[in-house]
This record gives structure tokens, C-alpha cells and sequence, in this order.
């Protein structure tokens, strides 16, 4: 299971996630985003795949970024165009993995999807909410009984430290991992490294 932490920005908080053994971790580039990287950190990780976390953003920018920062992956989160994903793709080719992000609340929402699948590597389903990611609420994980795309997907949405049984639990076929990110804060952008490890060593204990 992949272990995605999104929303990191302070240097030593990220040398402390990373040493807890993520595999991506994730920086987002949205000024309207409490979580906004506006400078790069003084340090990066080595260790896990860096994600870098867009909104409706130029092809230019999320290319500068992808050199700035030495992403590995990029994840639109925003109402990007299949065309605009192809020509991402076009210039950056198959180096770059892209995930494109959904909110979802109903069955319907997930009717989203089809258009992209084939273009991108992954899906995020998200819980729909007033922010663009980040909002800390759950939804009805039971509605993607009705996925039966080809395309992987991670689960997010409020998952915080008291999940652990229920991701054991949960089981879908193209489920491939999980994104952590405000129920595990101390405040925006600082992730609780005690809660963080407690929760990791209890959904890795099998």
C-alpha cells in the first residue's frame, strides 16, 4: 500500500515524515491553499517520490516546478482539461507520473472519471468539500463499489489516526494506497510526527 503524506512544507518536519518510511510525499503549489509552498524548503526528500500538488495551472508552471523541486509525480487537482493533460504529457513524457484528482460524494461523481482514464497513471478520490483538498471530512467510501475503471486509485479524504482498522479493512481492486494530510497536523503544513508513526505502524502490521 502507498503511503502518501501531502501537504509538507518546513524542512525539518519533512526530514522527520521522512524517516518514518513514506513513499511519496506531497508539496502543493496553489497560493489559496493554507498548505502553499511559495518558497523551496531548505530541504527535499531523498528517500520517497515527491509529488507536487496543482490547480488549474499553467503547463509552463507545473514544468518549472517539476524543475525546481525534482518532481517525481504531478497531481491535478483542479478542473484540468484532457487536452491540457495530453500536452503535459507530450512534454514531459512517461518520466513524469500524473494523478488527477476527483471529489467525490455520489456514485454519479465517479462518471468524472471516464474521460481520463488512459491519459494519467492514477486517480485521487477525494471527499468534496469548500477547499480544494484538505477539508478533513470522510465520504462514503461504499460508493466506489460502482469503480470499475482500470486506472488506480488512492484513497483520501479526512483520514486521520483513528482509521487505521478501517483502511485494513477496506478492499477494492485497483485501491492502491492512501493520502494523509490535515487530520494528522499540528497546524497547516506541520504534520504530527507521534500520531503519523503510531497510525503507519498499525496499518503496516500485517
Amino acid at each position: 500500500m502507498i503511503i502518501k503524506v501531502c501537504g509538507m512544507r518546513d524542512a525539518d518536519n519533512i526530514r522527520e515524515v521522512e524517516k518514518l518510511g513514506i513513499d511519496w510525499m506531497g508539496f502543493i503549489f496553489w497560493p489559496k491553499s493554507s498548505r502553499y509552498v511559495s518558497a523551496r524548503p531548505a530541504y527535499l526528500p531523498q528517500k520517497c517520490k515527491r509529488v507536487g500538488v496543482f490547480v488549474n495551472a499553467t503547463i509552463d508552471d507545473i514544468r518549472q516546478h517539476i524543475a525546481d523541486y525534482s518532481l517525481d509525480i504531478v497531481q491535478l487537482h483542479g478542473h484540468e482539461s484532457t487536452d491540457s493533460i495530453r500536452s503535459l504529457r507530450s512534454l514531459c513524457g512517461d518520466v513524469i507520473s500524473i494523478i488527477k484528482a476527483f471529489n467525490i460524494a455520489t456514485k454519479e461523481d465517479l462518471n468524472a472519471t471516464t474521460p481520463y482514464a488512459g491519459l494519467v497513471d492514477y486517480f485521487l478520490f477525494d471527499t468534496k468539500g469548500p477547499s480544494v483538498g484538505g477539508n478533513g471530512e470522510k465520504f462514503d467510501w461504499s460508493v466506489l463499489e460502482a469503480y470499475n475503471g482500470d486506472t488506480p486509485f488512492l484513497l483520501s479524504g479526512g483520514i486521520g489516526p483513528d482509521d487505521a482498522e478501517r483502511i485494513l479493512d477496506y478492499h477494492h481492486p485497483k485501491c492502491i494506497g492512501i493520502d494523509l494530510n490535515s487530520r494528522f497536523e499540528i497546524e497547516p503544513g506541520i504534520k504530527d510526527i507521534t500520531k503519523l508513526k503510531t497510525f503507519l505502524n498499525d496499518v503496516k502490521q500485517d
